[in-house]
């Protein structure tokens, strides 16, 4: 966490409780969720790392949508981490039922927006649900 910080300069990453139970400092290591305050650079040599700063793709975008929408954020403080996590759950199963995800997610809001998280989740599952319906070609009412 201190390496992209402060080497890097990506400060979406948050310093939370430290010992990784918060989940302010997720990232994505080669697309599973991972507490960066407990893991050591080396750990992570030779593999993707994804800050909420590079964060992109389907995925993440219904993410981040669901999240504007469902005016999530309070004080905002845990959110790229809750954002992370959301998408690293949802990328590993799109299709999953809509009260799967929230059960994954094991950060921590001190403002207590879980309801509006749940709501964020869901708007992202829906979005990538109707992403995938197939669109009627031609001019049928």
């Amino acid at each position: 966490m201190w390496a992209l910080r402060d080497e890097k300069q990506l400060v979406g990453v948050k310093f939370g409780c430290g010992v990784g139970l918060c989940g302010a400092c997720t990232v994505i290591v080669d697309g599973v969720q991972q507490r960066s305050c407990q893991t050591m650079v080396g750990d992570v040599a030779g593999k993707s790392v994804t800050t909420i700063e590079g964060l992109s793709g389907k995925v993440a975008r219904a993410v981040i949508d669901g999240w504007v929408k469902a005016q999530a954020p309070q004080c905002g403080y845990c959110q790229p981490g809750f954002v992370m996590a959301a998408t690293s759950v949802i990328a590993a199963d799109p299709k999953q039922p809509r009260d799967a995800v929230p059960a994954q997610l094991t950060n921590i809001c001190r403002c207590g927006t879980y309801d509006a998280i749940r709501a964020a989740v869901g708007h992202a599952l829906e979005t990538l649900d109707r992403a995938s319906i197939p669109q009627k070609q031609g001019n049928a009412l």
